[in-house]
């Protein structure tokens, strides 16, 4: 049976793994047993996809980045070269946790720049822009534009990435958005 979707042959893939249509595993990639992967995601060298980690469907996961268990990345998600996950809030090695994972939700559309750091528990709302080196330490509402140590909003941006004008106007695709108690809504 002819797969539909690329692995290279230096990454590995544990059992009991679902790979979506058109989706591409470059070089020395490792995906662990119950995770699951949507349709024509595309993931860098060096990307591990930890045991039942689900990915949706257009995510990017670019190199040298690991996805541990309870981090959740829902449909076009972005993830930038090396940015990091956690899943344990207080580690030690000497108290282990065994399978206990704070949850950490990667909403759709969200986009995760380079180097950055996502604190587990805590959702990172759609649409939303977190900055290069950016440290989440808490929730970031939909559409926020977050940066620095620890992330901060410093504005907002419209679905296409571009930030928004004061009136919450897009200047690039003309859409037009309403502030809410968790970020932006588009005024259709």
């Amino acid at each position: 049976m002819e797969k539909d979707f690329f692995v290279h042959e230096s990454s590995y893939v544990d059992n009991d793994v679902t790979i979506g249509k058109g989706t591409k595993i470059w070089h020395f990639c490792h995906i662990q047993k119950g995770a699951q992967l949507g349709e024509n995601c595309s993931l860098g060298q060096n990307v591990n996809v930890a045991n039942n980690v689900k990915v949706g469907n257009g995510v990017r996961i670019q190199n040298n980045v690991s996805v541990y268990e309870g981090v959740e990345i829902e449909d076009n998600a972005f993830c930038g070269p090396s940015c990091v996950f956690t899943n344990v809030t207080i580690p030690r090695s000497h108290y282990p946790v065994h399978g206990i994972y704070d949850k950490t939700p990667i909403k759709w559309g969200a986009s995760l720049g380079a180097n950055s750091t996502i604190v587990c528990g805590h959702t990172v709302g759609r649409s939303a822009l977190i900055a290069a080196g950016a440290v989440v330490t808490k929730n970031v509402k939909d559409h926020a534009l977050m940066a620095g140590v620890p992330a901060r909003q410093i504005g907002w941006v419209c679905e296409c990435g571009v930030r928004l004008e004061n009136n919450l106007s897009c200047k690039k695709c003309g859409k037009q958005y309403k502030e809410t108690e968790t970020g932006l809504l588009e005024i259709k």
